[in-house]
């Protein structure tokens, strides 16, 4: 009988005993008796810690806007499963998803799967069959040992290299960054966008024989100036030179984001032809969910999925460069893997008052709140805060405590984001 998507998913997080289980042998046998299709003739592979989903949006939007047809993994989903696989613009069907995990069971044998496995390889095969000129994969988790590096990439993109995922990664960023490293290939362009990336990252590309472009050497951004205003310069080193629009998405590190972008199409060289007029439309229309997403006014509502130390920072960067005469009431929940304590010091006094919500009933990886309560307690021990058992009913508590010049940002995990998605829709 035929499952539907939902029970797909549920029978999906029994095939494997665990959640996440690194290593490319078993996939990569699924793949290969499914023919080992690839995705598309041209391949970007975006790794990183933070940055990720908002760069995959942005070579979507430049390629789109000079015609190309495109094909997107990213992860996790913020409402639907299907959010996951874009082809053209669009997420993919209950029904495309579904066959394309009858094809892969029926692939796989005995051979176990999790979770993330079945969703790539639905993922590469759905691009496939498309047939788009692009395909733009996100790397779920790490890069060396992450199920979409089967897949050998024309152009590897590392946005850039912080502390996450410890248990699977390493303790430092050296550690972290040697392992992101994995997803390029010798003789083959890698774009580092972080201006002070990890000397373990470079070293382990340096042996592998990619060819790095480095954001502050190969290629740069230049902020707007007074006579500017609005836009910024990208350059690079053999000469090219564009002034553009600032990018639509909101946060001064989606900057670095765009320029990293360009830099990627730019690594493409004849293989693709994106104007300068495709690239304006790109910045000025692309929209990513959950980053710095705005949903209410007065007072101004902002959502994002920041959830470790280096988005923390980026968010406390952009609060510090906005106007505003208010409070910021901070809705936030976090789940029992992330350096919550990292978060909470990156974020400081610029939080007036904390609502923290409890995530244990979301998902079992889900803090509850008085454990997340003593974290906070303990890195701000003055720090006005309380506790909810979930993020309706925090965000409840930080609209009726907010005056109409306040700023309320609900933030710490996707599993805030969408749970204040699916209630402002």
């Amino acid at each position: 009988m035929t499952r539907t998507l939902a029970e797909w998913l549920a029978y999906q997080e029994s095939t494997h005993p665990r959640d996440i289980a690194l290593g490319l042998d078993r996939v990569r046998a699924v793949w290969e008796a499914m023919g080992a299709p690839r995705p598309a003739p041209i391949v970007l592979t975006v790794g990183g810690t933070n940055g990720k989903g908002s760069t995959v949006a942005l070579l979507e939007g430049m390629l789109r806007a000079a015609g190309y047809r495109t094909g997107c993994y990213t992860s996790p989903h913020l409402l639907r499963y299907n959010e996951r696989i874009r082809i053209d613009g669009n997420d993919v069907s209950d029904e495309a998803l579904v066959a394309s995990f009858e094809r892969i069971e029926a692939a796989r044998g005995a051979i176990p799967q999790t979770y993330f496995e079945f969703g790539t390889l639905a993922a590469i095969d759905l691009i496939a069959r498309a047939s788009v000129d692009v395909a733009i994969l996100e790397v779920g988790l790490g890069g060396r040992l992450d199920a979409v590096n089967i897949v050998d990439a024309d152009v590897a993109v590392v946005t850039t290299v912080d502390l996450d995922h410890q248990d699977w990664l390493g303790n430092d960023r050296d550690s972290i960054g040697r392992e992101k490293a994995g997803i390029a290939r010798g003789g083959r362009p890698v774009i580092v966008g972080e201006l002070a990336p990890p000397q373990g990252l470079l070293d382990a590309l340096r042996r592998i024989g990619a060819d790095i472009v480095r954001a502050g050497e190969a290629f740069w951004a230049q902020s707007a100036n007074a006579s500017t205003a609005g836009e910024w310069s990208w350059g690079h080193r053999d000469g090219t030179a564009i002034t553009l629009p600032l990018p639509a998405l909101a946060a001064p590190v989606q900057l670095a984001n765009a320029a990293t972008a360009l830099a990627a199409i730019h690594a493409l060289g004849t293989r693709v032809d994106v104007s300068p007029s495709a690239l304006r439309t790109a910045l000025l229309d692309v929209r990513v969910s959950g980053r710095l997403q705005r949903i209410g006014d007065r007072p101004l509502t902002l959502v994002d999925v920041g959830h470790n130390p280096q988005a923390a920072r980026a968010l406390a960067a952009w609060l510090d460069a906005r106007p505003s005469s208010g409070r910021v009431l901070a809705v936030y929940g976090a789940l029992a893997d992330k350096d919550v304590a990292g978060v909470v010091e990156a974020m400081g006094a610029r939080i007036d008052r904390w609502f923290i919500a409890g995530l244990d009933r979301d998902t079992p990886r889900g803090l509850a709140a008085d454990a997340l309560a003593a974290t906070l307690a303990a890195v701000l021990p003055a720090a006005p805060a309380s506790t909810y058992a979930d993020v309706g009913t925090a965000w409840a508590a930080a609209r009726e405590a907010a005056d109409e010049n306040d700023t309320v940002l609900l933030f710490g995990s996707f599993f805030v984001a969408a749970a204040a998605l699916s209630r402002a829709m």
